[in-house]
């Protein structure tokens, strides 16, 4: 049997159909199953063991290309993706995505059963009429994750496990302790990582407060602090670290998204606004302190218990915008109630590391 799950992005849509992937694998052991993502997220799922075969879509590079002096190039990329597509049959096609991107590769892919929701699911933008088999629409305020497994149990795939396997390797890991090690921090007391960033300008918390957040972190909780991002964040949490008092590594951009995975796992806690990188260090079971503005943690939180949501109950929120005149949301999030949540995370954490050793002896 030949199973297609198409689910492009991005990060942390990627990571919410991880359990459903290890669901279709525990149903049909001998299937021979292939994901097709864009490249963004392509390292979330590269050398999962669920999967045999990866389908990568380049569309952002192949579209920029098209007006360079690599348009050539990107046609015939873009051509040799769409016969990698058609080369096998599927039995079964399940979207994930529900957008008209995806909608359109699966219109374009060789299957059997085409399954994904109907009409009904908010920013869906047609994509039903591609398939041949369509799910009753959900309610939008199950988390996204379980809405994935929804889809499955719809089909007779039934599980009751969030089973993520974020495949981390020896030589992740390898990479993330030189990381620490050329930041000065060897062996660290308590690790706490902060990713301050976001691509919502509405999702953002203000520098200065992320700045003395990790000033009481490193001096009341003793803690090694690192910020995370990606390569355009760096400027911004330069500016964060230099209003700071102490010291602590500003690690964006050196990391790719499975390095990152295993700096997470070393942490003993994660403080993110709502961006993939927290999506990450949740499926990896490291406790997150999430910042919410904008956006429904119920959709679309941490997934999992021993993580905390700190967001301001506003009449306005959660309204899904880019933009805002006042951002209020974010701004009535204290530095006290991100502490507080953070201190107690690292206190409940300790704790248990404690006992777990205890019982060990």
């Amino acid at each position: 049997m030949n199973i297609l799950i198409v689910k492009l992005s991005a990060i942390g849509d990627v990571i919410h159909t991880l359990p459903a992937l290890n669901a279709v694998r525990k149903k049909y052991p001998d299937a021979h199953i292939t994901w097709l993502v864009e490249e963004a997220a392509y390292s979330i799922i590269k050398g999962h063991k669920a999967l045999d075969r990866i389908i990568v879509s380049k569309r952002k590079t192949w579209l920029k290309g098209l007006a360079g002096h690599s348009c050539l190039k990107n046609i015939r990329e873009a051509c040799g993706f769409i016969k990698e597509l058609l080369d096998t049959r599927y039995d079964i096609i399940l979207d994930f995505q529900s957008l008209l991107k995806s909608g359109v590769l699966i219109e374009l892919a060789r299957g059997g059963r085409k399954i994904g929701f109907d009409k009904g699911m908010q920013h869906q933008e047609h994509s039903y009429i591609f398939l041949n088999e369509r799910i009753k629409p959900v309610d939008m305020d199950v988390h996204a994750l379980i809405r994935g497994m929804m889809l499955l149990e719809s089909i007779g795939i039934h599980s009751r496990e969030a089973v993520f396997n974020v495949p981390i390797s020896d030589q992740d890991h390898n990479t993330a302790d030189d990381l620490l090690m050329r930041c000065g921090i060897k062996t660290p007391k308590l690790l706490v990582a902060i990713n301050p960033m976001a691509k919502w300008e509405t999702k953002l918390w203000d520098n200065l407060k992320f700045s003395n957040l990790a000033d009481r972190l490193i001096k009341q909780a003793n803690a090694d602090v690192i910020f995370t991002g990606s390569h355009e964040d760096s400027e911004a949490i330069e500016d964060i670290i230099s209003n700071m008092k102490a010291g602590a590594a500003n690690l964006a951009g050196k990391t790719d998204l499975k390095t990152l995975a295993a700096l997470y796992e070393k942490a003993s806690i994660v403080v993110s606004t709502d961006t993939g990188p927290m999506h990450l260090a949740a499926a990896i079971g490291t406790p997150v302190v999430a910042l919410f503005g904008p956006t429904a943690p119920w959709r679309t939180g941490p997934f999992g218990p021993g993580h905390t949501i700190i967001r301001a109950d506003l009449e306005c929120g959660p309204c899904f915008k880019r933009q805002c005149k006042t951002i209020d949301c974010m701004k009535q999030i204290t530095v006290d109630q991100v502490f507080d949540a953070a201190m107690s995370v690292i206190f409940t954490t300790e704790i248990t590391k404690n006992t777990i050793q205890a019982d060990r002896l």
